[in-house]
């Protein structure tokens, strides 16, 4: 059971971590990779990143969580499923892009002052991390403009 408050939100962010190094050696989570890359040149990390990011924004419902109850999903279940709210959709966006070599990290944010609500994934591209806001219509390089 993941607890409420600043505690549930470290334990959401480390079964996030675990659940992406764990998945990002899975063959439907590498294998789904590589096929949303297959249009970017070699080496063209942008377009890789790109590429995920509006795989996972575009096709990837989101649907929240079961009331009053804090989820993750696996990212092999978000693939088959298609739908999570923001933790499994940065998983799953984690996951893909650590598995085809992209570094990750997650950012918690909130829009209310002192309450963290949402998450998302960055990665990095050079010497820059880039913000991936999966539960907007934004493209890569967006930023939520939280207050917590």
């Amino acid at each position: 059971m993941i607890p409420d408050g600043v505690g549930g939100i470290s334990a959401t962010l480390r079964i996030m971590s675990q659940l992406t190094k764990e998945y990002k050696k899975s063959m439907n989570v590498r294998g789904k990779a590589m096929q949303l890359t297959q249009g970017c040149a070699q080496k063209d990390w942008s377009c890789e990143v790109r590429a995920l990011h509006a795989y996972v924004r575009d096709n990837i419902r989101y649907i929240n969580d079961i009331t009053d109850v804090e989820t993750v999903q696996t990212p092999d279940k978000t693939l088959e499923l298609q739908a999570g709210d923001c933790d499994d959709k940065s998983t799953v966006l984690a996951a893909m892009l650590e598995s085809i070599g992209h570094p990750t990290r997650f950012v918690a944010i909130g829009f209310t002052p002192g309450v963290y609500s949402h998450v998302y994934v960055e990665t990095k591209i050079g010497d820059n991390w880039i913000p991936l806001e999966t539960t907007e219509a934004v493209e890569a390089g967006w930023q939520p403009n939280p207050q917590a």
